[in-house]
């Protein structure tokens, strides 16, 4: 069984997609864990009307707090944390069931994303790779909307979220498993997709303080090839495909269409993020 954990603060807008996505996916188990810290907009009512969600309305001291608060209170063998401006596309999590039933040795899935504007619009998609111990100090190589973690990961090393980084918390959870020997392995396939909505606690200015309080305890000499370990970034995506994605399609929900998923057309596929490479976490 799945448990999704959705931290959920003042997220109308976007939550009802979220849910949504997860609650259509066909051929498996699941549990939908949203921690809310009491909005005040609405969100308690749309809650207590979907019996198919694990709703815990409680104050809590941040986004990483929230998800820990829901992997705590996760019951499932495969443990993921989608946000709730992000969503999972049709049959992603059988795919993942069916990746480690046919990898038992892998602890930790990564897929790759699909990134949208507010209104659904293709910007761009992302390929996963696995997370390097020295890599990562430089090249951030997941977006967590497309993270799968097996039970033990969490509850038998009691690798949680560290609850003092604000913005940069899901590298370093990442990077904690990384350096615990946790063993992970890329997952072909889109499975998600992320919504650039402006909001993004992320992708927000105020981030950059963190930015640089982890580029800071980096060792001294990752800081000093960053640019050979920029071009092996690239080059490792450039293997994977990265750069000749052929044509696509993704369906998902909108905020014009919340009930039933639109199919959007990807002509020319691009795995360049304009105007937010600076802005993610490096």
């Amino acid at each position: 069984m799945f448990s999704i954990v959705t931290p959920s603060f003042r997220s109308i807008d976007w939550l009802p997609l979220c849910l949504a996505s997860v609650a259509d996916q066909e051929g498996v188990d699941y549990e939908h864990i949203v921690q809310d810290a009491c909005s005040d907009d609405g969100t308690a009512d749309l809650l207590a009307g979907n019996p198919r969600v694990r709703a815990f309305i409680e104050k809590d001291q941040g986004m990483y707090d929230a998800i820990n608060r829901g992997l705590r209170r996760a019951r499932g063998d495969i443990l993921a944390h989608l946000n709730s401006d992000e969503q999972y596309l049709p049959g992603a999590l059988l795919a993942v069931r069916d990746f480690f039933s046919a990898h038992p040795e892998v602890d930790v899935a990564v897929g790759d994303s699909v990134v949208t504007d507010s209104d659904g619009q293709y910007i761009c998609h992302r390929y996963s790779l696995v997370p390097g111990q020295y890599q990562m100090w430089v090249r951030f190589p997941v977006l967590t909307c497309s993270l799968f973690i097996r039970q033990r990961v969490v509850r038998e090393l009691g690798i949680y979220c560290n609850t003092d980084w604000r913005e940069l918390g899901d590298w370093v959870w990442i990077r904690d498993m990384v350096q615990r020997g946790v063993r992970f392995a890329v997952l072909p396939r889109f499975t998600s997709t992320f919504a650039d909505t402006g909001d993004n606690l992320c992708l927000k200015p105020h981030g950059d303080a963190e930015r640089r309080k982890k580029w800071q305890m980096a060792p001294a000499w990752v800081r000093l090839l960053r640019h050979a370990f920029v071009a092996r970034h690239r080059l490792q995506l450039a293997l994977r495909g990265a750069n000749t994605q052929p044509p696509f399609d993704y369906a998902i929900y909108t905020r014009r269409s919340p009930k039933q998923r639109v199919t959007f057309q990807v002509a020319k596929p691009t795995s360049f993020w304009k105007g937010r490479s600076s802005a993610l976490p490096q």
